[in-house]
């Protein structure tokens, strides 16, 4: 009758405790990682409602009397709380900045930038989403 010895039971458990520790790992990592794409996933949203905002506003250089509201001092910096959901350990803030210049008077067009500034908590970092368009008049 053979059994093992108590090396080989050493060795054993230290082999098992090496995956389970890499197992636990991967796990807090992939925890890190989700959160961190929450809050990314957030700044995107929010930068996208300052574009969408820009695109709301009305300019029609054709119009018998030319309206043209698309332009940056109409659009102020505005701070608000990332929207990460009911499960957002803590509260955080992100900057929208929207930029607003004339790329081409014939045809007209303008080049519309949102840049969206947040803080991630976990990493102690300044992370920013920014998104750029272009935009022709009303017709």
């Amino acid at each position: 009758m053979s059994g093992f010895t108590l090396l080989e039971v050493v060795i054993s458990i230290l082999v098992v405790g090496i995956m389970m520790g890499g197992l636990v790992s991967l796990y807090i990592q992939s925890a890190a990682r989700a959160e961190w794409s929450a809050y990314s996933v957030a700044g995107q949203m929010m930068a996208l409602r300052g574009v969408e905002q820009t695109r709301a506003a009305q300019w029609d250089p054709r119009a018998g009397v030319p309206v043209d509201e698309l332009v940056s001092s109409n659009f102020p910096p505005v701070v608000d709380i990332l929207d990460l959901g009911p499960n957002g350990a803590w509260t955080t803030y992100a900057t929208n900045v929207t930029t607003i210049q004339t790329a081409s008077v014939s045809p007209p067009l303008k080049s519309i930038q949102v840049v969206c500034t947040w803080y991630f908590p976990a990493r102690n970092k300044v992370f920013t989403n920014s998104l750029i368009t272009f935009r022709s008049p009303d017709q």
